[in-house]
């Protein structure tokens, strides 16, 4: 994707700044306003958070978070502003994706938007995002290629096995994202019940979802593998990390390596898509009812969905091609 930001040298973006005289910080505030920006987040964005903030603290060449963010906030408006400028267009540079890069500025805004809450400073950190486009596929790899990793999985005898086909399931059969799935809990699970309560993307309280007969039975044989002992529903294999909680990026490995097998090229959020877009197909495009299901707060994300899947443009553009 081609974007209009040019890498800006820190030395660059610093002569750019106006020159004011920095604040000097209460002992210990930078400290004390981390602490206190990563307090109450569910567990998902925290790590994202960390995440995002660890590789600000590479970019400035500071020793810990604490550190870094005391250098952003003693900086000043002007000096704050271009250092973030400057620290997008590494991002860019670096060829990351939008969302990727748009999540980092996010971090730090909303980090001195605590600090301005707080009083400790008095300006905003005002550098935006890059644009991301629109989702481009949303079809996934669509029923039949579900089934293809099912036959995949299916010509296994394996513990893994037994793992694999409760996630796959889990990702098509209720369109859940990746994350929602790596952080179920046996407890979560309710068999009798045929239920599931699932931490949605950005919410605080889980949702309690039906699981279809299909579902219900992968996680009954997978459950009958791992056993029912409290702890984290989806665990690890590998040697290095054997009984922990499977993570995001181990869940994207796995439903690479099984389209890998079968012949596509798929990932854990095209399952999403496939689900959501399989679903606006039998019920004939009705967004209000799908939504139900994709659990997308906005309706126009699903619209997107159901305009790539009529190829509404791929229509008009044919109709003014016969005209010619």
């Amino acid at each position: 994707m081609e974007t209009t930001f040019p890498f800006i040298p820190l030395e660059a973006a610093m002569e750019l700044a106006p020159v004011v005289s920095p604040r000097p910080l209460p002992d210990h505030a930078p400290a004390r306003l981390v602490e206190a920006f990563f307090a109450g987040r569910n567990r998902r964005t925290l790590e994202a958070y960390r995440r995002d903030l660890e590789d600000f603290r590479s970019f400035v060449g500071a020793r810990t978070v604490d550190e870094a963010a005391e250098r952003l906030f003693s900086r000043g408006h002007g000096e704050a502003n271009a250092l973030a400028l400057s620290y997008r267009a590494e991002l860019v540079e670096r060829g990351l994706a939008p969302a990727t890069i748009n999540r980092r500025l996010a971090a730090l805004r909303s980090l001195v938007k605590l600090a301005r809450t707080l009083g400790f400073v008095p300006w905003a950190l005002e550098v935006s995002g890059v644009k991301s486009e629109a989702y481009r596929d949303t079809r996934g790899p669509g029923p039949s290629g579900f089934r293809r990793l099912l036959v995949v999985l299916a010509e296994r005898t394996d513990a893994k096995a037994a793992r694999d086909v409760a996630l796959v399931r889990l990702l098509y059969d209720l369109a859940l994202r990746r994350g929602e799935v790596v952080s179920l809990d046996v407890e979560d699970v309710d068999l009798e019940a045929g239920t599931v309560d699932v931490l949605g993307k950005g919410r605080t309280e889980r949702v309690r979802l039906t699981l279809p007969e299909p579902t219900k039975a992968a996680l009954r044989g997978w459950l009958a593998v791992r056993g029912t002992e409290p702890g984290p529903l989806f665990v690890n294999f590998d040697r290095a990390g054997k009984g922990s909680r499977l993570t995001g990026r181990s869940l994207c490995r796995i439903v690479r390596g099984l389209g890998t097998a079968a012949g596509l090229e798929v990932r854990p959020h095209g399952l999403r898509h496939a689900a959501i877009t399989e679903a606006l197909d039998l019920l004939r495009g009705d967004v209000r009812k799908v939504q139900r299901f994709s659990r997308h707060r906005d309706l126009r994300t699903l619209n997107r969905y159901d305009d790539n899947r009529e190829d509404l443009g791929g229509e008009v553009a044919r109709l003014v091609a016969a005209g010619a």
